[in-house]
């Protein structure tokens, strides 16, 4: 049973499941859809839905200090694999449509260097600025951790504020507490315009 967690909750990750090492990480979003969109624009227009909103998900693994110490930490559509092979990232998805999981990330809990103690987990939206784009257009966003062993879910959290204007959001992370790895539900939204946006506020 997937504990579901509220903004600002922590919940043990490995200390309530012994062994634990190989999680996947699922995020998931929906593009709003407009309401009207019928008659003869609609049809002409496609229903009124503008450009597809193209999100990316990305983790951040940062040092003891919370820095990033290489951008080889950065794990995105662009770098997809760990130097270490701990974490890894399944691909891009253009659109967001569809149910379940819209990009997911592997993690080996065992092999993340000792070096790293927090991953954090953001999602953008590509080409925000020139597309006019924002997490207002989004909805149904949500994290969820998986035991890849048993396919078990183990949290979930929805991202439910109103992130209208937001460009970035970081959704959630995973770190450290002594021997055990933590998640922690963030769910905040900023106007960083992209990524590398992000990574600067952590380097």
């Amino acid at each position: 049973m997937a504990i579901n967690l509220q903004k600002g909750q922590r919940v043990d990750l490995t200390k309530g499941n012994p062994g634990l090492s190989k999680i996947m990480v699922g995020l998931g979003w929906d593009p709003v859809q407009k309401s009207g969109g019928g008659g003869l624009l609609g049809s002409l227009f496609g229903g009124g839905g503008g450009a597809n909103i193209d999100c990316d998900a990305s983790v951040i693994m940062l040092g003891e200090n919370g820095k990033l110490k290489s951008n080889k930490d950065v794990i995105y559509f662009g770098n997809l694999k760990s130097s270490d092979g701990s974490v890894q990232h399944t691909g891009d998805n253009l659109t967001g449509a569809g149910d379940g999981d819209d990009e997911q990330v592997l993690i080996d809990l065992s092999r993340v260097p000792a070096s790293i103690h927090k991953m954090v987990f953001v999602v953008n939206i590509y080409d925000s600025v020139k597309r006019k784009q924002h997490f207002g257009m989004i909805q149904n966003a949500f994290i969820r951790v998986v035991n890849s062993g048993s396919n078990q879910e183990l949290i979930h959290y929805n991202l439910t504020d109103d992130y209208s204007g937001k460009t970035s959001l970081i959704v959630g992370e995973i770190y450290r507490h002594g021997s055990d790895w933590k998640f922690a539900a963030v769910g905040t939204g900023t106007a960083s315009p992209g990524l590398s946006d992000v990574v600067r506020s952590y380097s």
